[in-house]
């Protein structure tokens, strides 16, 4: 890929990352704004009814409450600029420390759900391509279809019960035995507790990539190279590892890299649910506890987040697929 190519790309890309994040910050600034979240009595906690008229006044303009809505808007974006996105009001530490915290929990969380999901999701596309209307085409798509209308916390739910209440296979929740120190807690311990949020996380995004591989597949296969290829004597595994594989990598690179927005919003539910102490509990906490500076932190993390990915998959499109690194990059 010519250099310049790849300037102009990263050139476009930082341009459509900075007005993504300059609307998403205005929109999430003025929503929080007019909702009913007060910040000082989320601060305060229980102990408002001892704050008086004039004691909140001072808070007010502390805290620059009473300056008007665009005045607020700047100081905050400009803070932001140079790094300081404020102090939780439940954590009562930086906002970017709890971020950086809570996200690796969800990093492993997400990254082992990304893989199972790819992977699994890949094979079932695949099964099911190959044996078009047969019998396991039928129950691929069939569990696919249920997967799809089926909602995450409902999934959690239900694997909570049978895996951890009923069979006691797993524990019931949290990324941590209970009553041991973070630091004797192992690599295995770690892993157990994370399986089953990780399998829950995973299960819902097995549909769409297995459904479109499919697709991409049949396609495929209907083509007037695939014919000649069958037509030269190639049939089997050789035929699909020769012209199929590549040909339905790029779907589902892209269904895995563009998922970035749904794998993030399955964690929120998934943590919820398994009390997994990662970045998607954290911002319903934050939601429901009033916490406004770690809320707007954690949704421009989550922007930035799918970003990455939407961006890895473009550049992913270069190397899987010849035809576009002859084309202009866009």
């Amino acid at each position: 890929m010519p250099l310049k190519k790849i300037s102009l790309f990263m050139i476009g890309k930082i341009a459509k990352l900075m007005s993504l994040i300059i609307a998403v910050s205005i929109i999430s600034f003025l929503l929080i704004k007019h909702s009913p979240i007060d910040p000082i009595q989320s601060y305060i906690g229980a102990d408002m009814s001892r704050v008086g008229p004039e004691q909140r006044e001072k808070l007010e303009e502390y805290w620059g409450l009473n300056e008007p809505l665009t005045t607020q808007f700047f100081s905050w974006a400009q803070s932001i600029f140079h790094g300081d996105f404020g102090t939780s009001l439940l954590y009562r530490s930086p906002v970017i420390n709890v971020i950086a915290d809570r996200f690796l929990a969800s990093l492993a969380l997400m990254g082992m759900a990304w893989i199972f999901s790819g992977l699994f999701g890949f094979v079932l596309g695949v099964v099911a391509g190959l044996k078009r209307g047969k019998m396991i085409d039928r129950i691929i798509k069939g569990y696919c279809f249920l997967l799809s209308s089926t909602p995450t916390f409902w999934v959690g739910l239900l694997l909570l019960i049978i895996f951890s209440v009923w069979l006691g296979w797993f524990p019931v929740g949290l990324s941590t035995p209970v009553g041991i120190l973070t630091t004797e807690v192992s690599l295995l311990d770690r892993i157990h507790h994370l399986l089953l949020p990780a399998i829950t996380l995973s299960i819902i995004g097995v549909a769409n990539v297995a459904l479109h591989t499919r697709e991409k597949l049949i396609d495929v296969y209907n083509s007037e190279y695939i014919r000649f290829a069958k037509a030269s004597g190639e049939k089997g595994f050789i035929l699909f590892w020769r012209h199929g594989l590549r040909n339905i990598s790029l779907p589902a690179i892209t269904l895995q890299f563009t998922s970035f927005g749904e794998l993030f919003g399955g964690a929120v539910l998934a943590e919820q649910v398994f009390s997994y102490p990662g970045l998607g509990q954290a911002i319903v906490q934050a939601g429901l506890g009033g916490d406004v500076p770690l809320f707007l932190g954690v949704v421009l993390f989550s922007v930035l987040f799918v970003f990455i990915g939407n961006t890895i998959a473009d550049l992913l499109y270069q190397w899987v697929d010849p035809r576009l690194r002859k084309g202009e990059i866009r």
